[in-house]
């Protein structure tokens, strides 16, 4: 097999690329634009078909640079953290430790669905796990790190591509299905936005008055956006010494926070770029790079290879997911249009990854109107939260297995 290696240069024009075939087909297909979904999911599964269709003919694997897809990751997540004022927070609290407790809850729900899946069909029990909170609560990383332990304890000998292709039927599903369920949610029950601004949390709506991006806004953006990821490293390494393992992007969500919410006080002068055109565009981008490369990179081949059992599992999971944030979600998180954009985030979270799910919310926003809580409680629960709770569940599981 022959591999077509793509530097940091030629990964950025193919992303961008995506993100404009995207746009065109949301543009011309009425289903992509009714159903809210993002740019970057419709351009990169059809990017990924098409490098798939590259090696299915002449076996040759185009591969991507992921550090610049990191690098997204982490800028996005900064701007989420710079965007974050403490009134909102603490506005979020009560609703955090809500959909936090129903998170929690759901990763025990979806491994119990794929254990009993698995027993169902015939299929050793640490494979529903798999197919469970590991590789769809969990994503891409938790997969990648938790597959060795199946292969070396449990002789699940194609461990590592059964979790990795169910990440990756998550990550796409994840993007599909959030705006349906909002888009339904709201018709349903007639809802609209309580927030007084027009203006979306995160990102620029296409249809937005008065947008003012100039030099210098965008000279202090990036300044503070380099600064806020300069002391998110410096959080990261303390918080490593301390024993303790926190990805970057969330330390960088965290010093964002912090400097928000202090800087602008004792320096009242500095043009701070929180609720800035430029900081919403510098995000905008970010994220939307950060999802083309993710999912144009997906080698959807994998898929092939988890067999009819697997996909079964996975279309339970699926199904799941979509009655859980309508019939839990949705009402504990008080039946407005608040809680619908949460859903909308968190089936993309409990399917792909935060980062899918924040596009999920951004598409609805867009359309619909803001909803500055739901981008505050969504990402903290997924970013940070989520992680270590799915540590410890996944290892209650493996104890009871064992």
């Amino acid at each position: 097999m022959e591999t077509i290696q793509f530097n940091i240069r030629q990964t950025i024009i193919v992303a961008i690329l995506v993100l404009y075939i995207g746009k065109y087909l949301t543009k011309k297909i009425k289903f992509l634009q009714s159903f809210n979904i993002p740019d970057a999911v419709s351009g990169g599964v059809l990017a990924s078909l098409f490098f798939g269709l590259i090696y299915g003919i002449f076996r040759t694997e185009v591969a991507f640079n992921f550090p610049i897809r990191d690098a997204f990751l982490i800028i996005f997540f900064t701007c989420i953290g710079l965007s974050s004022k403490l009134k909102v927070l603490l506005q979020g609290g009560k609703p955090l430790l809500i959909l936090l407790a129903t998170a929690v809850s759901f990763l025990v729900i979806q491994n119990f669905v794929g254990v009993g899946m698995a027993s169902l069909l015939g299929q050793a029990l640490p494979v529903g796990l798999l197919s469970g909170s590991i590789s769809l609560s969990g994503g891409h990383g938790t997969a990648i790190a938790w597959s060795p332990v199946f292969y070396d304890n449990h002789a699940i000998r194609n461990a590592s591509e059964i979790a990795i292709a169910c990440a990756t039927f998550g990550l796409v599903f994840g993007g599909i299905v959030g705006g349906p369920i909002a888009k339904f949610l709201i018709i349903r029950n007639k809802l609209e936005p309580d927030c007084d601004t027009k203006d979306l949390t995160i990102g620029i709506r296409r249809d937005q008055d008065n947008v003012q991006i100039d030099y210098n806004t965008m000279l202090h953006t990036i300044l503070v956006i380099g600064v806020t990821i300069g002391l998110g490293y410096e959080i990261n390494d303390l918080v490593a010494r301390l024993g303790l393992m926190l990805p970057a992007f969330v330390s960088c969500l965290l010093a964002g926070i912090v400097l928000t919410n202090t800087i602008p006080l004792a320096f009242k002068k500095f043009p701070w770029p929180a609720e800035t055109p430029s900081l919403a565009l510098i995000s905008d981008v970010s994220l939307g790079l950060f999802l083309a490369i993710s999912l144009m990179s997906l080698q959807l081949w994998t898929l092939a290879d988890i067999g009819g059992v697997i996909a079964l599992i996975l279309l339970v999971q699926f199904m799941a997911t979509v009655l859980y944030s309508i019939a839990v979600i949705f009402p504990l998180m008080g039946k407005d249009y608040n809680a619908a954009v949460v859903c909308s985030g968190y089936s993309g979270l409990t399917l792909g990854a935060t980062p899918t799910a924040i596009a999920n919310m951004t598409a609805v926003t867009e359309k619909f109107g803001a909803a500055p809580q739901a981008f505050i409680v969504v990402p903290l629960v997924g970013a940070f939260f989520i992680d270590i709770a799915n540590a410890f569940v996944i290892q209650q599981f493996l104890n009871f297995l064992g």
